[in-house]
């Protein structure tokens, strides 16, 4: 009969032991939130394993010191100063071993330290102390200890076993996160890198040309770069429009946000307005997912509208909104979205023909038409004609 209980007893608690492995392995691949996922970890400890208190420490590599990172049923006060330098107290022993370690009654153990000072509510000679290390491969990284009550009966080689095996599972979640971060961390710099270069290619001085017309240019963009103004850029096909809108961008205080370029000339008019507004999932047949649009992405940035000239009077009216109130709705949407974005516009057409001829709003006009910048062709600087060669020479010769 005792032998059928023992085994009944042994059954539960690997059931048990497997549903608590189950519930913190899943609440572990469940997030890129470490510290989420950890606190997660020690609430399912506590209800499983009839943990009071819990935490896990981890090592600053800089100070040489273990801290808590995460812990259970500790205040903040308590957990601030739950601190222990390699090989001081238990938790400290743990780390520099890199073995599991048992107290029985903490009462009785001297190198208890208790430095949290949270156990003022339980005698201590009626806590166990339980504390495993956390290891990346065969780094030990920091260390997982519970309170539980203390009794005679109980053997603790159980609990050693499962809290290893969670510890080396968090050991993974953590080496995980330590990728990610690292990854996240490089993007970051390879980003700052990429925007400064960019800063520095669209210098003012890059540009090639020191004629009459084209320092005039420089000057107008000097001027309006440190404004949100809208800019209208006037000019023949060819005549670096782009390049003077990306220069106005990247020497103003936007520099650092999205610059986002759309030649309306080159999107069919029937997939420009879900270009720019993006749509909402059906908004049309082959609309499968949401999409955001152009202004979207520009938020907190600029917008270049290249070919401003082309768009139909029916996307004028739309896009003369945007201009007004910075606000629009995407296609198939209910949801007004606002955006912070200047408009950088371009046009190799007489809009003031155009605006006489019906063909473009003069509503819309005049809202471009804030900053205006001409671009001369060619023909107009001859003088800059020697350092364009010398220019074009010399990036050849690179090749």
């Amino acid at each position: 009969m005792s032998k059928n209980i023992n085994a009944i007893d042994e059954l539960n608690r690997k059931i048990l032991e497997l549903t608590t492995l189950y519930e913190i392995t899943k609440k572990l691949g469940s997030s890129l939130n470490l510290e989420s996922i950890l606190n997660s970890t020690m609430d399912i400890l506590a209800n499983k394993m009839g943990m009071k208190r819990g935490t896990l420490t981890v090592l600053d590599r800089e100070t040489k010191e273990l801290k808590i990172e995460v812990a259970h049923g500790l205040t903040r006060e308590e957990k601030e100063r739950g601190r222990y330098k390699i090989g001081e107290g238990i938790t400290g022993k743990v780390l520099e071993t890199g073995e599991p370690l048992i107290i029985p009654d903490i009462g009785k153990e001297p190198k208890f330290l208790n430095k949290t000072k949270s156990r003022g509510d339980i005698k201590k000679s009626n806590i166990s102390f339980i504390c495993v290390p956390v290891k990346v491969h065969n780094d030990v990284v920091g260390a997982l200890s519970v309170d539980k009550l203390f009794s005679e009966n109980v053997s603790f080689e159980e609990d050693v076993r499962l809290l290893t095996i969670i510890a080396s599972v968090i050991g993974q979640a953590i080496k995980i996160n330590q990728i990610v971060e690292k990854e996240r961390q490089e993007l970051i710099d390879e980003n700052i890198y990429l925007k400064q270069e960019l800063k520095t290619k669209y210098r003012l001085k890059n540009v090639i040309g020191n004629s009459e017309k084209m320092l005039a240019v420089y000057d107008a963009v000097e001027r309006v770069s440190k404004s949100n103004a809208t800019v209208l850029l006037r000019g023949e096909s060819g005549t670096g429009k782009e390049l003077i809108a990306r220069a106005v961008h990247y020497n103003s205080p936007r520099a650092d946000q999205p610059f986002i370029k759309v030649n309306c000339g080159a999107i069919p008019e029937t997939l420009l307005e879900s270009e720019l507004f993006g749509h909402e999932k059906g908004a049309f047949t082959g609309a499968i997912q949401p999409r955001i649009g152009r202004f979207e992405l520009a938020d907190k940035g600029a917008i270049f509208l290249d070919e401003i000239g082309d768009i139909s009077l029916q996307m004028q009216v739309k896009l003369l909104r945007v201009l007004q109130e910075r606000k629009f709705e995407r296609l198939g949407g209910a949801k007004t979205i606002s955006v912070n974005i200047r408009i950088i516009a371009a046009t190799n057409r007489n809009l003031e023909k155009a605006v006489e001829a019906g063909a473009f709003r003069e509503d819309l006009y005049y809202r471009l038409n804030v900053v205006p910048i001409f671009m001369p062709s060619l023909r107009e600087r001859r003088e800059d004609i020697p350092l364009l060669i010398d220019y074009f020479l010399k990036r050849l010769n690179r090749e």
